[in-house]
C-alpha cells in the first residue's frame, strides 16, 4: 500500500494535469484558441508529464543504487 504522503503527491499532480486539460478545452470551446492549436497543447501538455514522470523515476531508481 502506497504511503499517505505519496498519495497526496499523486492526488495533485494528477489534479494539476486534470486542470490544464479542462482550462485548454474551455480555451478552445470559447473560441480564444482554435482546436488544433488546443490539440497541439494537449500533445505537448501530455509530453512534459511523461518526460517528467521518466526523469523523476529514473533519478529515484539511481538514489536506490548508490
Amino acid at each position: 500500500m502506497l504511503k499517505k504522503k505519496t498519495l497526496k503527491v499523486v492526488a495533485a499532480v494528477a489534479g494539476s494535469f486534470l486542470g490544464f486539460v479542462v482550462t485548454i478545452i474551455l480555451l478552445s470551446r470559447a473560441r480564444i484558441i482554435t482546436v488544433p492549436m488546443a490539440m497541439l497543447m494537449l500533445v505537448a501538455l501530455f509530453g512534459l508529464y511523461l518526460g517528467f514522470g521518466i526523469l523523476i523515476a529514473i533519478y529515484r531508481f539511481i538514489g536506490k543504487l548508490d
